[in-house]
């Protein structure tokens, strides 16, 4: 088995897995107790979103843009970059989508 029919294995695995309702679904509510875990990932986020993270993620775009132009950046791994970028900032977008989808 060659490296390319071990990745299509992996990737229709997570789909069958990963991606089934039981999975999918979400709680309601957060469990008794998590108060402080969640806020402290509610800071999190707000820092990875934050006008800290736009600032950042413009420069790395800038970069990696100008070394794709001027041939010192493979092309692949410069889109790999702004695709990541546009994960990052669309990660509650993403989220909501899926979690409307499981809801029905």
């Amino acid at each position: 088995m060659n490296k390319f029919s071990s990745y299509i294995i992996a990737t229709i695995l997570v789909f069958i897995f990963g991606l089934s309702p039981n999975a999918a679904m979400a709680q309601a509510s957060d469990p008794q107790g998590s108060g402080p875990i969640v806020a402290a990932l509610s800071w999190l986020q707000g820092t990875l979103m934050g006008n800290v993270a736009t600032a950042v993620a413009v420069m790395a775009v800038a970069a990696v843009g100008f070394m794709m132009l001027t041939g010192r950046m493979n092309w692949r791994f410069g889109g790999t970059v702004v695709i990541g970028i546009f994960i990052l900032f669309g990660a509650g977008t993403i989220v909501a989508g899926i979690q409307s989808a499981a809801i029905g």
